[in-house]
C-alpha cells in the first residue's frame, strides 16, 4: 500500500510526471483496477483494509487501530501462513492526547494483529517521532534500530521485506508492506543527486515527489525480482493500492490533462486510487477492470483463496483474476470521519458512488464525468429518467448507513 498517491500517479493510469515501469508492467500482465476507491486519509484506509469492515464500525480515532480487532495478519495466521508487516505503523494512536500512553508505548501491538514479525517505522511514541527517510527512527521485533544518516527507512524496511521473502519461500507467508513513500516531506532519495550532500538530504522541495514516486516503483521493482529469484513469482499474489489520494499540493501532469491532489477531501481526486493485480499462475491475461471496487474487498478476496467465510463488508475479487469481469458491486459507499480528536472531525462526509454519479447523505448528486470537481450538483428538476434511478439506488445504499454523530 503506498502513502498518498492517487490513480493519476502512475504511468499506466496516463501519468507523464512521473516514470512507474515495474508498475506499469505488473498491470499489464496483470488486473489494473481503474475505479478503486479509498478514504481520502491514512488511518481511514489502513483501518479498513485490514480488518474489511466500513469506519463505522471500527474506526476510532486517526492514527488508532483498536486492540479488538482482527486483521487480515490474524487471518492468515489462524491458517498457516508466515506473517511480517514492514514500513509504516502509526496504529498505536501517538497523535491522539485521549489514547492511553501504555497503548502509546506497547511495542507488541503487530503480535497481536497477527504478524509474527515486523520492521516498522512511527510504532511507538518516543520523544520525536523520528524521521522516515534519511536517519530513519525504526523499531524491529521489539528494538529500535541504530540511527544513521546515510540509512534511507525505505530501503531498510524493504531490505527486511526482501529477507522475509528469501526465509520463507517454501512455506505459505504473507507480507504486508504498507509503504513510507511517497508522503510527505518530500526530500532527496538515495537516486536523487543531492543525496551526495548530507546537509540537503532533509531538503524539502516538491521537485523531490518525482524522484520519491520513481523510487516507490523501484522498490516495488526489487520485490518482484526477488519472487522470481526464489522461483515463487508465478504462484505470488501482489496487490498495489494507494491509501488515498496525492497530496493537496502537487499537480500532476497526465495524458488527461493536470489533475491536481486532493487528499483528505472526498472528491474524486482524493479517493480515486491506483489498484493492481498480479498472480501469474491465475491471472493468465491482461484485465482492465473498471468497476468501482472497495479497499474492504482485500479482506473477502484472502478469505475466498484461504476457502474461509467471509465476515467482512468486502466482496471477493477472485473470480476477476479468471477473466470474469462481472461486476464486483455496482456501489462503493465512503463513511469518513477522520476524528483527528474528541470533536474535532473536519472533512466529514458520507457518499454513494457508481462509476460516474456520486451522492452524499446531504443530497448533493453529482455527474463525476462532466464535473470531476463537484462544484456543480445536479437539480432534481433537471435529471433524466436514467439519473433518477440512478440516484434512487445510491440513495438506498447511502442511507443503509449512520449519520456522523453530531459534535459538542
Amino acid at each position: 500500500m503506498a502513502d498518498d498517491i492517487g490513480y493519476e500517479g502512475l504511468g499506466i493510469n496516463g501519468s507523464l510526471s512521473y516514470n512507474t515501469p515495474n508498475l506499469d508492467a505488473l498491470a499489464s500482465n496483470g488486473v489494473n483496477f481503474t475505479n478503486a476507491i479509498a478514504n481520502p486519509l491514512c488511518t481511514p484506509s489502513r483501518v479498513k483494509i485490514m480488518t474489511g469492515k466500513y469506519n463505522y464500525k471500527n474506526y476510532d480515532y486517526f492514527t488508532h487501530l483498536n486492540a479488538s480487532e482482527k486483521t487480515f495478519g490474524n487471518l492468515f495466521q489462524e491458517n498457516g501462513y508466515q506473517t511480517a508487516i514492514v514500513g509504516k505503523w502509526q496504529l498505536n494512536g501517538l497523535k491522539i492526547k485521549e489514547i492511553d500512553q501504555k497503548i502509546k508505548d506497547d511495542n507488541t501491538r503487530p503480535y497481536k494483529f497477527g504478524f509474527d514479525e515486523y520492521c516498522l517505522w512511527q510504532l511507538t511514541k518516543t520523544k520525536d517521532f523520528g524521521e522516515r527517510f534519511a536517519n530513519p527512527l525504526i523499531e524491529q521485533n521489539g528494538k529500535f534500530l541504530d540511527r544513521n544518516k546515510d540509512l534511507y527507512g525505505p530501503d531498510i524496511v524493504s531490505d527486511y521485506a526482501l529477507d522475509f521473502i528469501q526465509r520463507n519461500k517454501e512455506k505459505p507467508f504473507f507480507l504486508y508492506y504498507p509503504m513510507l513513500l511517497v508522503h510527505d516531506p518530500f526530500v532527496p532519495t538515495p537516486d536523487s543527486e543531492e543525496w551526495n550532500n548530507p546537509d540537503l538530504r532533509y531538503k524539502k522541495n516538491n521537485i523531490f515527489f518525482k524522484d520519491m514516486v520513481e523510487y516507490m516503483d523501484k522498490i516495488v521493482g526489487k520485490i518482484v525480482q526477488e519472487l522470481k529469484a526464489q522461483g515463487i513469482e508465478d504462484n505470488t499474489l501482489i496487490m498495489f493500492v494507494g491509501d488515498n489520494g496525492t497530496n493537496r499540493n502537487l499537480v500532476t501532469k497526465t495524458i488527461f490533462g493536470d489533475v491536481k491532489g486532493a487528499k483528505g477531501n472526498t472528491i474524486t481526486h482524493g479517493v480515486h486510487v491506483p489498484m493492481i493485480a498480479s498472480w501469474p499462475s491465475k491471472i493468465k491475461i491482461p484485465i482492465i477492470y473498471d468497476g468501482v471496487v472497495d479497499l474492504t474487498d482485500f479482506y473477502a478476496t484472502f478469505s475466498d483463496i484461504l476457502n474461509v467465510s467471509n465476515d467482512s463488508d468486502g466482496k471477493s475479487l477472485t473470480h476477476i483474476f479468471n477473466g470474469n469481469k462481472k461486476n464486483v458491486r455496482e456501489i462503493v459507499t465512503i463513511y469518513y470521519d477522520p476524528k483527528w480528536s474528541i470533536n474535532v472531525s473536519k472533512y466529514r462526509n458520507i457518499f454513494s458512488q457508481d462509476k460516474r454519479y456520486k451522492l452524499y447523505k446531504n443530497g448533493e448528486f453529482f455527474d463525476m464525468k462532466n464535473d470531476i470537481l463537484e462544484e456543480n450538483p445536479l437539480k432534481e428538476k433537471d435529471l433524466d429518467v436514467n439519473e433518477k434511478i440512478i440516484k434512487e439506488k445510491l440513495s438506498k445504499e447511502v442511507s443503509q448507513f449512520p449519520s456522523l454523530p453530531i459534535l459538542n
